[in-house]
């Protein structure tokens, strides 16, 4: 068996080899990743404390758009979240009708146990001792097999913040598919990774090529998008030259996600995706933007009025482009023989 370069650091890009082919019939897909997680103040600094689920009514109000859309959301899924009996029966309901795939998202300050100070810092789980990332993904995983009688098998790092140890450890929890890694951004500012120079493409991650990462979509667009991530990078670095070239229309860096990104950007980042031949377009947001006055994207019921148009519209030019959704067992599935097989989801 080779075995992979990074040896489960998820801070490193991988080696060609491991970038990941899959069936020629699946096409150009995409899927929808959803942070589904407690509120909380974004400006303020971390506390265990003064969280609340109460954004529930906006979740099934959102299931029920993207059901209806032929869409099958993976909630990737936090601790005070699952620890709800209200969102936890919500959920399982879901997941019971096979509408929904549960997955984990571990944020360290309010995932027990609780031994490390709650910090920035450590507000990224995989820069953690590896005990700690260890037992704080456990006590994750065990509580959602206790609400839907099974382990999850997708993962998102809260914040992004895999680290050196989180590929073998999430392949030592059975998961299958990581989506952490942000490709094209850079969070080392904060304490945090740095994934510049990451693929857009799938990838085998873990040391015994068992673990998909599925990275978040993020394109270039603008006159100057052949330039990439080199000239991007370069702009950072010269004063106000990035936000010059942005505003220009010659040079801009766009996510995948409703939180922020108007729609026309959207639409050109996912033609510059489909041009970049990227398999799977990986779309996301936070759970708490489903309803109004929890985050900075939907402060009241013109943006959450507003949030539902963003999807209308790029909807409509994902069928346009011929782009169909797939579900996380249909993404696993499609993945041909390259290392050892991976077990469908």
């Amino acid at each position: 068996m080779t075995m992979a370069s990074n040896d489960g650091n998820l801070l490193l890009p991988p080696r060609p080899e491991d970038l990941i082919s899959l069936d020629p019939d699946f096409g150009t897909r995409f899927m929808l990743f959803v942070d589904t997680e407690e509120e909380f103040d974004w400006t303020a600094p971390f506390t265990r404390t003064g969280h609340s689920v109460s954004a529930l009514s906006g979740m099934a109000r959102g299931q029920t758009y993207f059901a209806a859309a032929g869409i099958r959301p993976i909630y990737v899924t936090d601790y005070p979240v699952i620890d709800s009996d209200h969102a936890a029966a919500m959920m399982g309901q879901w997941v019971s009708d096979r509408m929904a795939d549960i997955g984990a998202h571990l944020h360290p300050w309010v995932n027990p146990p609780h031994v490390e100070e709650v910090t920035a810092a450590n507000s990224y789980a995989g820069y953690l001792p590896k005990a700690v990332e260890q037992a704080k993904l456990e006590a994750l995983c065990q509580r959602i097999a206790e609400r839907f009688g099974q382990r999850p098998v997708a993962y998102r790092a809260g914040r992004y913040g895999v680290g050196p140890n989180s590929a073998r450890l999430l392949e030592d929890a059975g998961f299958i598919v990581d989506s952490s890694v942000r490709s094209r951004f850079d969070y080392s500012a904060q304490y945090g990774p740095d994934f510049r120079g990451f693929p857009l493409q799938p990838y085998w991650a873990g040391p015994d090529r068992t673990l998909i990462e599925l990275p978040l979509s993020t394109a270039f667009v603008g006159l100057l998008k052949r330039g990439g991530e080199g000239l991007y990078r370069a702009s950072q670095t010269v004063g106000l030259f990035a936000g010059a070239l942005a505003r220009g229309g010659l040079l801009s860096r766009v996510p995948l996600t409703p939180e922020g990104v108007p729609v026309a950007a959207a639409i050109m980042a996912i033609d510059a995706l489909i041009d970049e031949a990227v398999p799977v377009l990986n779309f996301s947001f936070h759970s708490p933007t489903l309803e109004p006055g929890h985050t900075p994207y939907v402060r009241n019921a013109e943006d959450m009025n507003g949030f539902y148009r963003w999807w209308d519209i790029i909807l409509n030019h994902l069928a346009r482009r011929g782009v169909n959704p797939a579900n996380l067992d249909e993404f696993v599935q499609s993945i041909l023989p390259n290392g050892r097989a991976c077990k469908a989801a």
